[in-house]
């Protein structure tokens, strides 16, 4: 299914609003009299669509608020094994039937949830008798009930035009991208905070509309460019992103506004984002010329999951942009961080240049690094000397290229994430690639590892670094059978980090990648793999393996087990670095995504990006 194109030819033009029907009744406005406004509601807001994506978000929410210990529902002695009680607020009971899984991990059926005998559907009721079970504070609250209004919303959007896991088997990437449900471990996964109902049907990924993007010029006196070798120029960057003729017309416009161009950089702005913060921020940029609105480009782009990134539907061989939205999702303002956003060039070469020098990469893995190869940014003349202000006002304005995803014929790609996925009939879409495939469940996971697993554990062993691969980050490469073959790799400047503990590979550091990227010691580094994919994404992908391809979860952290082993026999020499690098420890670390909205950080401003909660130790299914 192609998404509607939607042309959204300058910042004010943006509100789907703008053109709603007129009631078939009308007239029209007299020319003295204004025109009512006319009041529509989505059509996905139905009774039966709220209670089917309340239900499934509650057994989310007890799962994973019990897999973190924010509560401890115990187990029913008397009657059917796996049953459990969890005492509310008024000393009633909510009662529901669970198994537990890998990592300690919770698995609930939704549809087994009752409150005093009678089935309960509502986690937004669930918060308010449980408030103080979950230790919420007022503010707190408050919050967390528009936040999770706001992702029932989105689902009752995806719901309403949800396809079968055939129908999504024939997606491209891009196109597959709008059909994904969010982040499986974050109960709070699309709040979209600053978003209206209006924004969130017009941006939010699964409203699937394709836009044009405006565009600015920014004086260079506030501007800067970085880029990689071959775009280390601006208008090496512009001539492939911009056909001659807009980018001439982009000169032109500032010309006419008396102003110099080669004096200014060019990039593209979010329409929200100029409406809702550039304009009211950087109005005295605006208006001394220092900041001057442009037309659109030429070509449609697609938001994808992280609703900051769009990839290029008209010319898919150009890059993928991402740029600042100052709309609180998951855990972070989705803001680019100034420094960082500089820095990205550079890192994505020091990555890049670790691949080219390493056959085992290059070669044998095949592994794609979408690397993040130009930025802009943008210094706000107050907030940027301000260190004590929160950080979302650090992180207004500037654009990264990220390298397109190019694929040989006969090799096709989609997320980790969508292996989650199960459409309207129940069905996985992880059984549907393995069906197409031909092979039996257990060889085809065994590829899937074999293609995820090697390059990432020889970036931790062999250099010490690590990417975070969870199901957006993570993309699987498949063959025109359906068969994992190889994986890509995005997110460098925010996701990369290193080890603490010094290793000559780091010597090749250059200093500007050095200070911007964030170190972490041998022990925590791991996490990143365990928590951004075997926790974050494998957790879930178990259940749904045993449940419909037949194969026992144990079976499925044994196929994980065995390709850690079988790399480690592939590199003897690296001895050491298994035991720093360890991922077969008895226990693991707990970290804690719900927890730190919960009640680590909350709603609360705060000058410095958080970062995942840690709370206790649970047993490694590796071990």
């Amino acid at each position: 299914m192609s998404p509607a194109p939607h042309d959204s030819a300058h910042p004010a033009q943006a509100n789907p609003a703008a053109s709603a029907p007129t009631p078939v009744n009308s007239t029209g406005p007299s020319p003295d009299q204004p025109q009512a406004p006319v009041l529509l509601a989505p059509p996905e807001l139905t009774s039966a669509a709220w209670t089917r994506v309340s239900s499934r978000l509650l057994a989310k929410a007890l799962a994973e608020f019990a897999y973190e210990e924010i509560i401890e529902p115990a187990p029913v002695t008397e009657g059917e094994k796996g049953q459990y009680a969890l005492r509310l607020d008024d000393g009633t009971a909510l009662t529901f039937r669970a198994r537990r899984g890998a990592y300690d991990g919770w698995y609930i059926a939704a549809d087994s949830i009752t409150h005093e005998g009678r089935p309960l559907t509502d986690p937004l009721d669930f918060l308010v008798r449980a408030r103080k079970l979950l230790q919420l504070d007022g503010a707190t609250l408050g919050h967390l009930i528009r936040e999770l209004s706001a992702t029932l919303a989105a689902d009752a959007r995806l719901d309403h035009t949800a396809l079968t896991a055939a129908r999504l088997a024939a997606l491209s990437y891009a196109e597959l991208e709008g059909h994904q449900t969010g982040h499986p471990w974050l109960v709070l996964n699309k709040g979209r905070i600053g978003f209206s109902a209006t924004d969130a049907a017009r941006w939010a990924p699964e409203a699937r509309r394709a836009t044009r993007l405006p565009w600015i010029a920014v004086s260079n006196r506030i501007a800067a460019y970085r880029g990689v070798s071959g775009l280390d120029t601006p208008d090496r960057l512009y001539a492939r992103e911009l056909d001659p003729e807009v980018h001439a017309a982009f000169r032109a416009e500032l010309t006419a506004r008396g102003h110099q161009p080669d004096g200014y950089l060019l990039l593209p702005v979010h329409p929200w984002q100029w409406d809702e913060i550039l304009l009211p921020l950087y109005a005295p940029a605006v208006a001394t010329g220092a900041v001057v609105p442009l037309s659109t480009d030429t070509d449609l782009r697609l938001p994808q999951q992280s609703v900051r990134t769009f990839l290029n539907t008209s010319r898919p061989d150009r890059h993928t942009v991402k740029l600042p939205l100052s709309v609180l999702n998951t855990l972070v303002w989705r803001g680019l961080p100034t420094e960082r956003t500089l820095a990205a060039p550079a890192v994505t070469a020091w990555v890049h240049g670790l691949r080219d020098a390493d056959p085992f990469l290059r070669d044998e893995c095949g592994v794609i690094l979408l690397g993040e190869v130009a930025s802009v940014t943008v210094e706000h003349p107050l907030y940027d000397r301000l260190p004590e202000v929160p950080y979302q006002y650090k992180e207004l304005l500037g654009a990264i290229w990220r390298e397109p995803l190019r694929l040989p014929p006969g090799e096709r790609a989609r997320t980790l994430a969508s292996l989650l996925h199960t459409d309207p009939d129940g069905r996985a879409f992880v059984a549907e690639l393995v069906e197409r495939s031909g092979l039996a469940p257990t060889v085809w996971l065994q590829h899937l590892f074999a293609a995820l697993l090697p390059p990432l554990l020889h970036f931790l062993y062999r250099y010490g670094t690590v990417f975070s691969p969870h199901g957006e980050n993570a993309i699987v490469v498949f063959d025109d059978q359906d068969v994992p073959v190889r994986m890509a790799i995005k997110d460098f400047v925010d996701d990369v980090n290193i080890s603490s503990h010094p290793l000559p590979e780091h010597d090749t550091l250059p200093d500007d990648v050095r200070a911007v990227l964030l170190t972490e010691e041998p022990d925590f580094l791991v996490q990143f793999i365990h928590s951004g994919l075997f926790v974050g994404v494998f957790r879930y992908l178990a259940p749904l393996c045993e449940e419909q391809l037949d194969v026992p979860e144990e079976d499925l952290w044994s196929l994980v087990r065995a390709e850690i082993m079988r790399h480690q026999a592939r590199f003897p020499e690296l001895k050491e670095r298994f035991e720093l690098f360890d991922l077969l420890t008895p226990r693991i670390e707990r970290l804690c995504l719900n927890r730190n909205r919960l009640h680590l950080d909350g709603y609360r401003d705060r000058p410095d990006r958080p970062h995942a909660a840690v709370h206790g130790t649970v047993p490694n299914p590796l071990a």
